[in-house]
């Protein structure tokens, strides 16, 4: 999951919690989980395409994590990275490129660049994950991203997205959720339901009371299912939804499957996939 544009942070005061902590490296413990992202991905490309995947194009890269542990599955893989905010990807070459050996590093290409324009090698694969993309707010803008896509991915390219929704999608709220050594705070801020235009930040607390609020904040339109399967047909993709399974608590199992029926749940998050 790649991280939102970073805002104009009122610094905590100093020598607190907060003021000692990196927004990024928070970002990743809180929400990332890069190596369940891939299996999912490379597994579901292996079993539509009767092949490994080689390369991999990651856009709204922000840290390069997802790209970073992609090289490292396999020798010959290569990710593309674009992302247009230079200082998110000043702090992931310093902080996750540096830690890959130097034939991985070789393997990853930067393009700080618009994921809407940019011209990198033919993929496998594309990534827009962490409905990124959700900050194209009308249909023009998104068919025309998927369009680019399409002509980006090789003949039997795969476009994996992830989308998420229900009835608590259109609240405004806050969540909260403990981690080791912070609250990490997901605030629905405003859902505008004539435009579909919602305001998210992301907050995280400390044990000393100290805090940095709006570390991000996403500006998207909420788009639903159906909208997002129609513009990919229309951009030339076949489109389908892969659907989490439930445990026997009730609860999301993590598996992944395709499915053209899914349950009301107050809350779900979904992998879209476009094919070539």
């Amino acid at each position: 999951m790649n991280p939102p544009k970073k805002q104009k942070i009122v610094k905590p005061a100093p020598g607190t919690l907060a003021a000692r902590a990196d927004i990024h490296q928070l970002y990743e413990n809180a929400v990332q989980c890069v190596e369940s992202e891939i299996d999912f991905v490379d597994q579901t490309y292996k079993k539509l395409r009767g092949r490994n995947a080689q390369t991999l194009r990651e856009d709204f890269c922000g840290t390069m994590n997802t790209s970073c542990e992609w090289v490292r599955r396999r020798k010959n893989n290569l990710a593309y990275c674009v992302d247009l905010d230079r200082d998110v990807l000043a702090w992931g070459k310093a902080n996750k490129l540096s830690k890959l050996d130097s034939q991985q590093q070789q393997r990853i290409t930067i393009y700080r660049n618009d994921v809407r324009t940019v011209k990198t090698p033919p993929a496998d694969i594309v990534l827009a994950m962490n409905f990124s993309y959700w900050i194209f707010k009308t249909r023009k803008e998104m068919v025309a991203y998927f369009r680019h896509i399409y002509a980006s991915l090789n003949r039997d390219g795969v476009f994996f997205m992830d989308s998420f929704g229900g009835q608590e999608a259109y609240k405004e709220m806050l969540e909260s959720t403990r981690y080791k050594g912070f609250t990490y705070v997901w605030d629905q801020h405003r859902y505008n339901p004539i435009t579909g235009d919602g305001l998210f930040h992301i907050h995280f607390r400390f044990s000393d009371g100290s805090e940095i609020n709006k570390a991000f904040t996403y500006d998207w339109r909420i788009w639903t299912l159906p909208e997002i399967t129609e513009m990919l047909k229309e951009a030339g993709f076949r489109a389908s939804v892969y659907w989490e399974g439930t445990s026997k608590d009730g609860k999301g199992n993590g598996i992944f499957t395709k499915s053209v029926k899914g349950e009301a749940d107050a809350s779900w998050i979904a992998y879209i996939i476009g094919e070539k």
